[in-house]
């Protein structure tokens, strides 16, 4: 199939997050009707049987800037460690090209140059092999937002879920960030049970699809963990509403191998039988994205029709963005 796509006004990418974080708009198809809401009234639409599962994996400061003995510049942007040898990372650096394999990585403290990390070989899809010269390389780092936003963050925990408690994740599972403990509190005291699995968010959702066909892009692998009361807790419910489309791979992934944890490079596409989500609260996403595509096997082509109806109202899109709940098949009529 070809690449979802859509003209995306510079206007509607949000810069900055809203304040307070449930004052995010919520664009709501749970039926044929659309309606116009709030994430503070996310409870109004949930209830008894209802299950909302969080991704509280943290976001670590993976965005390093060093320089080299010789004084240029250098950007390291931490992947994922790797078991062995103990002290490595894949890492994506720039100027890739100009750091040769053993190529030391300095920071400027304003003291003596302290050696932070070496660059090594080079990797699949552009990434590098890093061994770590310090016993905390995120101790030098800064978190990595998206490159389309380029409003400096005030506030460096407006980046994080209420809820993050794993570190692991480059990017922030976005549609979490608008919920608020109050939010949380008002869907227990409705009898929604809340239940929280972990998927490492990599900088492979950053990244659009360069393939004509949606067949013909590789997907980016992920570490997840789904506890086993979460699961038992999917399997009671009777609606499982994931919030972003972390969640929905973590536990689609969990379905289709069988597997609680591991590493899932499942690409959930037009096609895919969707074994425990029923709803799904999500961000606006980029065209040519994994993660628009991911909506239009959720919703099927309906996605057009409601991502019109949020440009229209001057909705915002992207991970500052407004965020949007819909029932799996686009209709529960």
């Amino acid at each position: 199939m070809d690449v979802p796509e859509y003209h995306l006004p510079e206007e509607a990418i949000a810069q900055v997050p809203v304040e307070p974080r449930d004052a995010a708009r919520l664009l709501v198809a749970l039926g044929r009707q659309v309606e116009h809401a709030h994430v503070a009234d996310l409870p109004e639409f949930l209830g008894p049987g209802d299950l909302l599962v969080v991704n509280s994996s943290r976001v670590v400061p993976a965005r390093l800037l060093l320089r080299k003995a010789t004084g240029g510049v250098a950007e390291v942007l931490l992947l994922e460690p790797r078991a062995q040898p103990p002290g490595t990372w894949e890492a994506l650096v720039r100027p890739g090209r100009r750091l040769a394999p053993g190529t030391v990585l300095f920071a400027g403290t304003g003291g003596p140059p302290l050696p932070v990390l070496e660059v090594g070989d080079r990797l699949p899809e552009g990434a590098r092999l890093v061994r770590a010269l310090v016993d905390d390389l995120n101790a030098f780092g800064q978190l990595a937002l998206p490159p389309y936003i380029r409003t400096p963050l005030a506030d460096e925990t407006r980046y994080q879920t209420v809820y993050a408690d794993r570190a692991g994740s480059v990017a922030a599972p976005t549609a979490g960030l608008h919920l608020t403990e109050q939010v949380l509190g008002q869907c227990s005291l409705r009898g929604v049970a809340v239940a929280h699995l972990d998927l490492a968010v990599g900088v492979g959702t950053f990244r659009p699809i360069q393939d004509d066909r949606v067949e013909g892009h590789t997907m980016h692998a992920e570490r997840y963990a789904v506890p086993a009361s979460t699961w038992a807790a999917c399997q009671k419910a009777e609606r499982v509403i994931a919030v972003g489309t972390t969640t929905v791979r973590a536990l689609e992934s969990a379905a289709a191998s069988g597997a609680l944890e591991g590493r899932t490079q499942l690409y959930i596409q037009p096609g895919h039988h969707f074994s425990v989500v029923d709803v799904l609260m999500t961000n606006f996403h980029q065209p040519r994205s994994t993660l628009l595509v991911m909506l239009e096997a959720f919703v099927g082509p309906r996605w057009r029709e409601l991502y019109q109806v949020a440009l229209d109202h001057g909705y915002r899109f992207l991970s500052f963005g407004d965020a949007m709940l819909v029932a799996q098949g686009g209709s529960s009529d």
